[in-house]
């Protein structure tokens, strides 16, 4: 999961040395936080959130792929 969510956001991002990400299992799921440069938050998010909203699904996508109890949590955490 962090892969996939590592290569989708990096290849949106100006700076993609400031992308972070950090993930948690808790038994069926997977908690992934990342955080963007603030300058790289509008791209990630999209036009009413329609970028982060794509992301959430292929995310899900993936998880049902290789496990279908699997359920995946994505958080975008603000730096400030």
């Amino acid at each position: 999961m962090k892969d996939l969510l590592d290569y989708i956001v990096k290849s949106l991002a100006s700076k993609p040395d400031a992308v972070q990400i950090t993930e948690e299992t808790e038994g069926d799921t997977v908690n992934l936080s990342l955080s963007v440069a603030p300058e790289d938050m509008g791209m990630v998010i999209g036009k009413s959130g329609q970028t982060i909203r794509s992301i959430r699904k292929l995310l899900i996508a993936r998880a049902m792929a290789e496990n279908s109890n699997l359920r995946v949590n994505l958080n975008l955490v603000e730096v400030k």
